[in-house]
C-alpha cells in the first residue's frame, strides 16, 4: 500500500497590518515592528502534519501600502507559488481585498492556493481574532484548489468577489466588478 505524504509545507508571507502590531511600553504606541508572528503565534501551534516557512516581505499598516507594495507582494506570491506549496499571506484588513484583487489581476490563477488573512485586533490582545484567522487560513491553504482566497472569521471567500464590511467588522462576498 502506498503511503501518502502526511506533511504539507505552507509558505507564510508577512506584510504587517493589525495582526502584527505590538505595543511598545517605552513609547506608549501600538504599531508595526519586526514580525511577532513566528515567536508569538506560530511557536504555540500544534501542527504535526504541517511545516511552516515564514518570509517577511514588509511590515506596514495596509493603509500605507501602495501599488508598488502590492507589486512586491504579487512578485513574492509568483516566486513562492513556483515551489508548489500553498501560501498564506498575512495582511492588514483595510486593504487586504485590494491587494488580493491586484494579485489576481496581475497573476491570474496561481499553481497553488493563496490565502490572505489578517485580524481586526492585534495578535497580543486577549480578544484578538488573529489566532482563529491564521489557523483557519492554514487549513484553507491545504484544502482549497489553486486560486486566491480570503479566509476570515470561519469563512473562505474566492477572489475576486470579497470586500471588508467596516460596519460588521468582517469580510463578505460582493459582486465582481
Amino acid at each position: 500500500m502506498t503511503e501518502l505524504n502526511p506533511t504539507t509545507t505552507i509558505r507564510i508571507l508577512t506584510t504587517g497590518g493589525t495582526i502584527e502590531k505590538s505595543y511598545c511600553e517605552a513609547e506608549g504606541t501600538l504599531k508595526n515592528r519586526a514580525s511577532i508572528i513566528r515567536d508569538g503565534l506560530i511557536a504555540s501551534l500544534r501542527l504535526p502534519y504541517t511545516r511552516l516557512e515564514l518570509e517577511s516581505l514588509m511590515n506596514k499598516d495596509s493603509l500605507e501600502m501602495d501599488d508598488s507594495d502590492r507589486a512586491q507582494i504579487a512578485d513574492a506570491v509568483a516566486r513562492t507559488a513556483e515551489l508548489g506549496e500553498p501560501i498564506v499571506v498575512l495582511h492588514g484588513t483595510d486593504t487586504m481585498a485590494d491587494t488580493a484583487d491586484y494579485c489576481f489581476r496581475r497573476l491570474g490563477t496561481p499553481k497553488v492556493a493563496v490565502v490572505f488573512t489578517g485580524a481586526m485586533k492585534p495578535m497580543g490582545f486577549i480578544d484578538s481574532d488573529a489566532r482563529q484567522n491564521v489557523i483557519e487560513s492554514l487549513l484553507a491553504a491545504r484544502l482549497m484548489p489553486p486560486g486566491f482566497y480570503i479566509a476570515f472569521h470561519n469563512r473562505v471567500f474566492p477572489v475576486p468577489g470579497v470586500r471588508k464590511n467596516r460596519d460588521s467588522g468582517t469580510f463578505e462576498a460582493c459582486a465582481v466588478e
